[in-house]
């Protein structure tokens, strides 16, 4: 044999050798009796109702830290700002303006204000919290850590039977997890959500969370909309008290000539600060607790409703796995 056919032989063999290195070697199929099968469909459900509840400890652990954000964002940048005379001057200006364009509409000024108020929290108290937290991240973060707790224990199960993970893939790819089809795509099996990494790219997931917003209504379901109604009540029924006195006020003042009536504003001015002054107390106490008794009771629904809460995403999986696997283990109604 020559150098040529040498060197060709031994490319050959070591070709040969590196096929073979990185062919894959397939995984035996293991018998798995329909008795195992059952035993692992219940160990799956009872997995799923533990990944439940450590989401929902996990839910409302972060629910806590939300709520106590809100209630020291509102303490240090709302209740300041909504405090000062400046903002009360403002206030007034708008309940002014309103009650002159309302045409006669009952309680027009009322819900403008309540509306200006409610757009002045989002942006002091809401919109910043949420950068760190807010019900919408806890509701994505609850739902995977349901996922990721399930996908850990199901590997633990074909473990402790002896199951190739590829066998126990198969059976969960008929298990659905997402249904809210058609089309196809807004469907997706239990194999699906448990390998899809990140979860949200996974579009069945996406119609689910878009499912959970629309089921919560078009508002946030966090904004304290109704608190603000008895504040904004309160002042404007005081602003508007004010708007009479104010008016003989600047006649008078008119009537006096420019230095006059320029001391006498300042006077009027100063009654009206030293009355905010002393109606601020009271003010202060009105918004924590109209705020804090409406934002409690959103709260409350965010933690414990199940089609639109935090924990609506993690809920309606856990439903309809273990009512997929339920079904397969349970005995059917009148058997013997």
């Amino acid at each position: 044999m020559n150098l040529r056919s040498l060197i060709v032989a031994v490319m050959l063999v070591l070709a040969g050798c590196a096929t073979s290195a990185r062919a894959p070697v397939p995984e035996p199929a293991v018998f798995v009796s329909p008795s195992t099968w059952q035993q692992v469909d219940r160990e799956i459900v009872s997995a799923s109702q533990q990944a439940t509840e450590q989401a929902r400890q996990f839910a409302r652990g972060s629910m806590e830290h939300w709520r106590t954000r809100v209630y020291e964002q509102t303490e240090e940048k709302f209740i300041p700002w909504f405090s000062s005379y400046w903002t009360q001057e403002w206030l007034s200006m708008k309940v002014s303006v309103y009650t002159l364009s309302a045409g006669g509409e009952q309680d027009a000024s009322t819900k403008r204000l309540a509306a200006y108020l409610l757009e002045q929290y989002q942006k002091r108290v809401l919109a910043p919290v949420a950068v760190e937290i807010d019900p919408d991240a806890i509701l994505a973060q609850a739902t995977v850590f349901y996922v990721q707790t399930l996908s850990q224990q199901m590997q633990v199960i074909a473990q402790r039977h002896g199951i190739p993970i590829a066998q126990l893939n198969g059976r969960i790819q008929k298990v659905p997890a997402i249904a809210l089809g058609p089309p196809p795509a807004r469907d997706a099996s239990l194999y699906q959500v448990v390998s899809t990494e990140p979860l949200n790219a996974l579009p069945a997931y996406a119609a689910l969370i878009d499912t959970i917003h629309k089921a919560g209504g078009d508002k946030s379901i966090a904004s304290p909309d109704a608190g603000m109604a008895p504040v904004a009540k309160r002042v404007s029924q005081r602003m508007e008290a004010e708007m009479a006195p104010r008016g003989a006020a600047s006649a008078v003042a008119a009537a006096a000539g420019k230095l006059a009536g320029g001391l006498i504003t300042v006077g009027v001015a100063g009654i009206r600060a030293i009355i905010q002054a002393s109606d601020r107390p009271d003010s202060e106490a009105l918004i924590r607790s109209s705020l804090g008794n409406t934002f409690d009771k959103a709260w409350t629904k965010l933690l414990q409703n199940p089609t639109s809460g935090v924990m609506a995403g993690t809920l309606y999986m856990a439903k309809q796995v273990e009512g997929s696997l339920g079904s397969s283990v349970e005995p059917s109604v009148g058997s013997g």
